[in-house]
């Protein structure tokens, strides 16, 4: 396990206390049309941080090509019809460049800011020219009016349980997901990032924002500076 997270529940758990059967259950929502809607009909997408093909099965439908990137050999084990690469994010290089990079699932706010500047490495290292980065930010308020819940409408609850600082403006965040048939937590660190300091996060990497793809500036599109 990476240091300071953790997780609990049936099945195998990832170095970074994700749940391979929680994510296997998890519904797609709006992320496939919104990634659509940002990046070229036919592109070859790098997704860095697949878990088990979520995003990446609705991506393939749409006609993308996809080389779908996670440490977990169980989480990648789900995937289907795309290539996968089997390593942590931070320290992938495939010697190659994509129309596409993406960095979803909040993996901006990595606690560890040499991990956070080793992924955003990974990310400008393998965008072609003329390519771009997708992030998937938190929210605004994902670490204040705790604890808080969403019922899903297939049936399941997911709470935020609580945002602890642990340092150096780092928060241990605990998260709870209720089946009927099962429950499991999930313990991990996050910064929380202005957009100020995202956008200065980026630029430190060599990267700019494009533009922001959501009204709650979740999705932001990136590019070289």
């Amino acid at each position: 396990m990476r240091e300071g997270y953790e997780g609990t529940g049936p099945g195998a758990i990832t170095p970074d206390g994700c749940a391979v059967e929680l994510y296997s259950r998890l519904p797609v929502r709006d992320e496939p049309d919104i990634i659509t809607a940002a990046v070229p009909a036919g592109a070859h997408i790098l997704e860095l941080g697949c878990g088990v093909g979520r995003m990446t099965h609705p991506l393939l439908e749409r006609g993308f090509t996809v080389t779908a990137v996670d440490e977990s050999a169980e989480m990648l084990d789900r995937v289907r019809g795309a290539r996968t690469v089997c390593g942590p994010i931070e320290d992938v290089e495939l010697d190659e460049t994509f129309d596409v990079v993406m960095l979803a699932s909040f993996l901006v706010h990595a606690g560890d800011e040499e991990v956070r500047r080793g992924m955003l490495r990974t990310c400008v290292r393998h965008v072609a020219e003329g390519g771009c980065v997708l992030f998937q930010r938190e929210g605004e308020e994902y670490h204040t009016d705790l604890p808080r819940e969403r019922v899903d409408p297939s049936g399941f609850t997911t709470r935020i349980l609580s945002a602890e600082p642990v340092g150096d403006g780092v928060d241990s965040v605990r998260a709870e997901y209720v089946f009927p048939d099962a429950i499991w937590t999930q313990t991990f660190r996050s910064r929380p990032l202005t957009k100020e300091q995202f956008e200065q996060a980026l630029a430190e990497a060599g990267l700019r924002v494009d533009r922001y793809l959501t009204e709650d500036g979740i999705w932001v599109r990136a590019v070289r500076r």
